[in-house]
C-alpha cells in the first residue's frame, strides 16, 4: 500500500492500525455492502479509534454499520421517486439535482446515499449528460441547478467546465451550486485549473460538507481561500453526528472557523434514516437543545438552519426550536437565556 494512496479495504485499514485484526472479518462484510475510501489527507488526521476520534468516526467503518433498524431505508430522502431522467432529481419546482457521477474521494459512514455511491457506480455517459442538460433547458421553472452525486469535484476540470458552460448558456438558470467534500478531504484537487473551470456569468456557489473543525487543516483552508478569492460564494452543510459534533463547543468551533474562511454555515442536517447509521443519529430534541444554546452564544452569521429531510421524498423542512407561544392575552417569547416575556402584537 502506497502511503499516498487512499485506504479502500479492510487490509488497508488494518495495516494502518485503524482496525484491530479481530475486526477484519466484520469490516470486510461492511465493505462489501458500503463503499470504503479514506484519502491521505483524512488518514493523516486520525489519532485514535473511531469511538474516540471525530475524524476516524466519520470515515473508518465499524461493525455497527451491519445493524439495521426497521425504519431505515435504502433511499431515505426519496431521490428515486423524483428521478425524471438519468442524473436528474426534480423534487422542487425551481431547482434540480444534477448527479453526473457516483464516486467520492471519501465515503462517509453516515451518508444517506451510501447504497448508491461507490466504485462501479456509473457516471453519466455523454449522451445521458446531454439529455440531463436538455431536461434543464426544457423546463423554464428551473432557477437553480445543484451538482451532487457522488462528489462533482471528483470530475476533471475539463468536464466541470463543460457542465458550467452548458448551464450558463441556459437563460432561466440563475444559480449553479456544487456540493463537495473535496476542499477538505482532498484539498490538492483544488487547483487553479479547477477554480477556472467554475467561471460563469451566473452565480456559482460551492457548498462545503464539513462536520468537525479538525477537518479544516491548513491545506483545506488554502483550498477554500482559492475558491473564495476567485469570487466563488461558499456556504457549508454539516450533519449532526452523535459523538462527533453533538456539543455546543464542537459546533461553535466549527461554525466560527468557517466564518473566518468567509463560508456561511447554511444547513445542519438531522441524521437521515440510511441503513446502518443509527449509531450516528441524535434525537431531534437533542438537536433543538443544541440550537437553543447556539442562539444565545454564537453570532447570527454562524447560525445554520437545523433541517430534516422528511423520509420518502417529502422535502426538507426546518426543525429548530420554537421561541413563541400563544397565550390568552397575546404571546410569550422565550429569550436565548431562557427568560419568558409577554408580547402583544
Amino acid at each position: 500500500m502506497n502511503k499516498h494512496s487512499s485506504l479502500r479495504s479492510a487490509s488497508d485499514l488494518e495495516a494502518k492500525g485503524f482496525i484491530a485484526p479481530a475486526e477484519r472479518i466484520a469490516i470486510e462484510e461492511v465493505a462489501r455492502r458500503f463503499s470504503v475510501s479514506i484519502t491521505p489527507a483524512m488518514a493523516d488526521l486520525i489519532e485514535d479509534a473511531p469511538r474516540q476520534d471525530p475524524i476516524a468516526a466519520q470515515f473508518v467503518p465499524t461493525a455497527e454499520e451491519l445493524v439495521f433498524s426497521a425504519d431505515e431505508l435504502a433511499d431515505p430522502i426519496g431521490d428515486e421517486a423524483f428521478s425524471t431522467v438519468p442524473g436528474i432529481v426534480h423534487r422542487y419546482p425551481d431547482r434540480v439535482l444534477l448527479k453526473p457521477l457516483h464516486i467520492c474521494p471519501v465515503y462517509c459512514r453516515f451518508c444517506f446515499r451510501r447504497e448508491m455511491v461507490g466504485p462501479g457506480g456509473d457516471a453519466l455517459t455523454s449522451t445521458e449528460l446531454k439529455a440531463a442538460l436538455a431536461y434543464i433547458a426544457g423546463n423554464p421553472a428551473i432557477f437553480e441547478v445543484i451538482l451532487t452525486g457522488g462528489d462533482p469535484f471528483a470530475l476533471s476540470p475539463r468536464r466541470i467546465a463543460y457542465i458550467v458552460e452548458a448551464l450558463s448558456a441556459i437563460e432561466h438558470v440563475g444559480v449553479i451550486r456544487f456540493h463537495t467534500r473535496v476542499p477538505v478531504v482532498a484539498p490538492e484537487r483544488i487547483t487553479s485549473e479547477l477554480v477556472d473551470s467554475l467561471a460563469s456569468d451566473k452565480a456559482v456557489f460551492v457548498a462545503l460538507h464539513t462536520n468537525h473543525v479538525r477537518e479544516l487543516t491548513p491545506a483545506a483552508r488554502e483550498a477554500c481561500s482559492l475558491l473564495v478569492k476567485a469570487g466563488i460564494a461558499m456556504v457549508s452543510q454539516s450533519v449532526l453526528l452523535r459523538g462527533i459534533n453533538d456539543t455546543p463547543e464542537a459546533l461553535t468551533d466549527l461554525f466560527r472557523a468557517l466564518l473566518t474562511l468567509r463560508i456561511k454555515p447554511y444547513y445542519l442536517h438531522h441524521g437521515d434514516l440510511a441503513k446502518g447509521t443509527g449509531h450516528f443519529r441524535t434525537t431531534i430534541a437533542e438537536g433543538q437543545a443544541l440550537m437553543k444554546v447556539l442562539r444565545g452564544t454564537l453570532t447570527g452569521l454562524g447560525q445554520p438552519t437545523y433541517v430534516l429531510d422528511i423520509p420518502g421524498g417529502h422535502g426538507k423542512v426546518p426543525i429548530g426550536p420554537g421561541y413563541l407561544e400563544d397565550a390568552e392575552d397575546g404571546s410569550v417569547v422565550t429569550d436565548p437565556r431562557g427568560g419568558r416575556h409577554s408580547y402583544r402584537g
